[in-house]
């Protein structure tokens, strides 16, 4: 029995991957109808945006806290503490900037985005729009599709600020490192277009990989509350393999 359902659960995951992908390429068609409604991409910058800053900057500065106090106590064994400013950036902008942004975004944001696509669905409203001669893929989907793909990438460099803001803070002002060794070894370690493009490249993918699986979940989705809710939590499974998944790919290309 098992036997044989798994190869049917092989094949339902490959055609959901095709799918999304066709699925990316109409998005890709409608981008340029969608700039009729730059007011629409506007307002989603700011919902998927700025209305996730919070978490963002909460987030980022406990996790640069904890890399701090971390990497502090680890560097001392090895008399290394001058470097910790040095391995906190690297460590943000490579990894842990963009993917823990990515995750939060995926929780936050792509689950709204989800939730009011398939609510859309369940109403009837995107087939109201199709009568109408609107195109929802245009309308709806791409500048959602724009508003992650532009958010992502600031969100990330926010994170990274408030993480670096709270490695200072601990190796700083707590454990007693001094700040112009914290920021002059940081200065000139860190390179822009090696270090902190990389971070760059991979949130903007990020960005569209997750908002890609939340739009396509709430495009998708059954016309049932019950089949909203199993795509919400479709968009945040999904987008979190695909963000680690990508990020190991990227990593190895970029490194």
């Amino acid at each position: 029995m098992n036997a044989q359902r798994r190869p049917s659960l092989i094949a339902s995951g490959l055609a959901q991957v095709g799918a999304c992908g066709i699925f990316l390429i109409r998005i890709l068609r409608a981008l340029p109808l969608s700039l009729r409604y730059l007011r629409e991409t506007v307002r989603q910058v700011f919902f998927v945006g700025a209305m996730s800053l919070t978490i963002i900057m909460i987030c980022g500065l406990f996790v640069g806290m904890v890399l701090g106090l971390q990497l502090y106590h680890t560097l001392s064994i090895f008399g290394g503490t001058a470097a910790l400013g040095t391995v906190v950036a690297l460590s943000l902008y490579r990894e842990l900037g963009p993917v823990v942004t990515a995750l939060l975004f995926a929780g936050r944001a792509g689950t709204s985005i989800t939730a009011e696509i398939g609510l859309m669905r369940a109403t009837d409203q995107l087939d109201a729009m199709e009568m109408m001669a609107v195109d929802p893929l245009a309308y709806v989907v791409a500048p959602r599709f724009l508003a992650g793909v532009i958010a992502m990438p600031l969100l990330a460099c926010v994170f990274n600020a408030l993480g670096i803001f709270g490695a200072h803070l601990v190796g700083v002002n707590w454990l007693g490192l001094d700040s112009g060794t914290f920021w002059s070894n940081m200065t000139s370690s860190v390179d822009v277009w090696t270090d902190v493009m990389n971070g760059v490249w991979k949130s903007a993918a990020f960005g569209a990989v997750c908002t890609l699986i939340a739009t396509f979940q709430g495009y998708t989705t059954p016309p049932t509350s019950e089949g909203v809710a199993y795509a919400t939590t479709r968009t945040v499974v999904f987008s979190s393999i695909a963000t680690l998944a990508i990020d190991f790919v990227m990593t190895a290309f970029l490194m």
